[in-house]
């Protein structure tokens, strides 16, 4: 595969992309239950999905940090995560963008992209990007109430994953397999995505 320096990664379906979060029990495992999010989860807070699985086991310590336990992976469609991009802003501005067009639409906009070095397993920083987008307003409305169509717990499998690794194993075959994942041209201008014309001048 061709990994380029900012390029989403999921596992996908033609209806639905893979994204994940950790919480504690008192949020996971009612949403497990009731297949959304619920109380006590809060939607007036931002909440963060990640595709990339491995940057999420680097986030949440393959599931041993405080408050991020449980490891779900939450299946939305990708018409919904389309959406957010497409409504987004960069956390920070890129080179050569309009300051004030950069703060206009950060203001403006309920979505935040970021774009983070990705991990390998034992979580060492890699050579590109992995995305975490942060949803907020109308956009954690819509995800909670539209786009999400299952929510699997999948903690017992990310400990099964940890365990491996610390005995040595290679666990490239034991986590999910992830692709590039197609956006239109315009879409990936609009949320730093590297295109194959520029992969050779990104940074290292």
């Amino acid at each position: 595969m061709n990994i380029l320096y900012r390029q989403i990664r999921a596992a996908f379906t033609d209806e639905t992309i893979t994204v994940y979060q950790a919480y504690d029990p008192a949020i996971a495992v009612p949403a497990v239950v009731a297949q959304r999010f619920v109380a006590p989860f809060k939607r007036e807070r931002m909440t963060w999905i990640k595709p990339s699985f491995l940057w999420m086991m680097y986030r949440c310590g393959w599931g041993t940090k405080a408050g991020q336990t449980r490891v779900l992976g939450i299946d939305i469609t990708r018409e919904g995560f389309e959406w957010v991009l497409r409504h987004s802003c960069l956390s920070h501005p890129a080179d050569g963008v309009d300051q004030a067009a950069w703060k206009e639409r950060l203001r403006a906009s309920p979505v935040r992209i970021q774009w983070d070095p990705e991990r390998d397993p034992h979580h060492n920083p890699l050579a590109y990007r992995s995305i975490q987008v942060g949803l907020s307003g109308e956009a954690v409305t819509r995800y909670l109430d539209e786009w999400i169509v299952g929510i699997n717990d999948l903690t017992d499998r990310v400990h099964e994953i940890h365990r491996a690794l610390r005995d040595g194993q290679d666990v490239t075959e034991m986590v999910p397999r992830e692709s590039p994942y197609p956006l239109p041209a315009d879409l990936g201008r609009a949320i730093g995505a590297t295109s194959p014309a520029d992969s050779g001048r990104d940074p290292g």
